[in-house]
C-alpha cells in the first residue's frame, strides 16, 4: 500500500518534473510564432566544439517549420551532420553547397526538401566541402560567395511566391573561409553556449572576430541570440554558468535553456530532429520554447 502511494506522490522529483513539462506544453500551445516580414538569416557559430551547434541549428529550424515558417538550413560543415539530421542525402556524388561556392551553381538547383516537414529545406554539405577552404583562396570576392548566391535565391523565391522566413547557417568550429562566408551571408549570429566548465572560453575571441567581420565585410552583422545548451539543473555549475552568461549578455540570452538529453542525442542517428523523433520530450519542448522566443523577438525584424 505504501509503495502505491509513493508511486503517485506528487511531491516526488519525477512527478514534479512531469507536472512542469505538462505546464510548459500547455503554455506553448497558447503561444504564437509570428513570422518576420523579411527573411532572417542567422549563422549559428561557436569556435569551441561540442557545444550543440549543429543540434541547435536543425532543431530550431524544425521547430519553426513545424509552426508554419518556411526555413532553409545551409550546411557549411564538411562533416555534413546537419544534412544527416534533416534526412537529406549528402553522399559525395550529390550536388551540394560546395558547387554553390566553387562553381557558381544556383541554390535553387541544389536545395532539397527535408522529409521532416514541407516547410523545411536543406542545402547539403558533402565531403568535397573539405577542400573548399583552399579552392576559395584565389577567388575574387571569396568572402562574398555565399552571400551573393543566397541573396539571389531568396529574391528568386520571393518573386515566385515561395519566400523563406528563416535561414540558418551551420558552420564548422574553426574560423576559416567557410565560416567567414557564413558571417558575411548572415545578418544575425546565434551563439550556443554549453553550461559547463570553460563555457566562456574563447567567446571573447569569437566576439572579436564577429566585430572584425562587421567592420570590414558585413556592417549589418550582430550577435542577436545566445542559447544555453546542455543544462543540467541538478548541478550548481550549470546554474552558475547560466547566471554568468545572463549577467554578461542580458539582452541576447534567451530565457529558454536546452537540457542535457539522451533523446536529443539519439535523434540524428534516425535522420531526424528531436522535434519529430520525440515531440513530447523535454528536449523537444525546450527547443520549441527557444524557437518561440526567437520568433517573438524578431516579429518586427527588418532585413537589409
Amino acid at each position: 500500500m505504501t509503495s502505491d502511494a509513493t508511486a503517485f506522490d506528487a511531491s516526488t522529483p519525477l512527478a514534479r518534473e512531469l507536472a512542469d513539462l505538462s505546464q510548459r506544453k500547455r503554455r506553448l500551445a497558447m503561444r504564437e510564432f509570428p513570422l518576420p516580414s523579411t527573411p532572417r538569416v542567422l549563422t549559428v557559430a561557436n569556435q569551441k566544439g561540442g557545444v550543440g551547434k549543429t543540434t541547435t541549428t536543425v532543431n530550431l529550424a524544425a521547430a519553426l517549420a513545424r509552426e508554419g515558417a518556411r526555413v532553409l538550413v545551409i550546411d557549411l560543415d564538411p562533416q555534413g551532420n546537419a544534412s544527416t539530421a534533416l534526412g537529406v542525402d549528402h553522399r559525395g556524388d550529390k550536388p551540394s553547397v560546395y558547387d554553390v561556392l566553387i562553381h557558381d551553381e544556383s541554390i535553387a538547383d541544389i536545395v532539397q526538401q527535408s522529409p521532416e516537414s514541407d516547410n523545411l529545406f536543406c542545402l547539403p554539405a558533402t565531403i568535397h566541402l573539405a577542400g573548399a577552404e583552399i579552392e576559395l583562396v584565389p577567388m575574387v570576392a571569396r568572402e562574398q560567395r555565399l552571400r551573393g548566391s543566397l541573396d539571389r535565391f531568396l529574391a528568386q523565391m520571393e518573386e515566385a511566391g515561395a519566400g523563406f522566413h528563416y535561414v540558418f547557417i551551420d558552420c564548422p568550429p574553426s574560423l576559416g573561409l567557410l565560416t567567414i562566408n557564413a558571417f558575411v551571408a548572415a545578418r544575425e549570429v546565434l551563439i550556443p553556449i554549453q553550461c559547463e566548465y570553460y563555457a566562456l572560453e574563447g567567446l571573447s575571441q569569437l566576439l572579436n572576430n564577429i566585430s572584425l567581420i562587421e567592420r570590414h565585410l558585413n556592417p549589418t552583422l550582430a550577435v542577436s541570440t545566445i542559447l544555453l545548451t546542455m543544462y543540467d539543473g541538478r548541478t550548481r555549475l550549470a546554474f552558475q554558468v547560466a547566471e554568468d552568461v545572463r549577467t554578461h549578455f542580458p539582452e541576447q540570452t534567451l530565457s529558454a535553456v536546452i537540457p542535457r538529453s539522451v533523446r536529443i542525442s539519439e535523434a540524428p542517428s534516425y535522420g531526424q530532429t528531436v522535434i519529430s523523433f520525440d515531440p513530447g520530450s523535454p528536449g523537444s519542448v525546450s527547443y520549441l520554447e527557444a524557437a518561440a522566443e526567437i520568433a517573438e523577438r524578431g516579429a518586427s525584424h527588418r532585413g537589409n
